[in-house]
């Protein structure tokens, strides 16, 4: 598992190349005057861990903006702004990030937000269908 190893520039440039240079709430293309930044899906202060899995590229405005907002309810709000949030984006991290926890264990205060917000997000997806 080297991602663990990546220092935050890194993890930046590898959550970059994986999705692609956009920002996930926004949609805006992460160059020139818009900086990408490394965003935690599941906040530090929540127990998120500083792994791939749990990163994602967003402008800065967006992580500014959403500071600790739980990651589904912050998806809700950008696409109430008419943003185009990238919900499979998000669903692909938290489900990787569940799996990356899985196998390297710990991350236990982690692990009930982030049940939390899978379910949320399923019902999301039923609630659109």
């Amino acid at each position: 598992m080297g991602e663990m190893a990546l220092d935050r520039a890194a993890r930046l440039d590898a959550a970059v190349e994986r999705d692609g240079p956009t920002c996930i709430w926004c949609g805006r293309v992460l160059t020139g005057q818009v900086t990408p930044t490394t965003e935690h899906v599941v906040p530090r202060v929540k127990g998120g861990p500083s792994w791939l899995e749990n990163e994602v590229a967003a402008c800065g405005r967006c992580n500014g903006e959403r500071g600790h907002t739980a990651p589904v309810e912050w998806l809700e709000e950008c696409l109430r702004r008419g943003w185009p949030a990238d919900e499979a984006r998000l669903a692909r991290v938290l489900a990787e990030l569940e799996g990356a926890i899985a196998v390297r264990g710990g991350q236990r205060r982690a692990r009930p937000y982030l049940d939390a917000q899978l379910r949320r997000l399923r019902r999301r997806g039923r609630a659109a269908a």
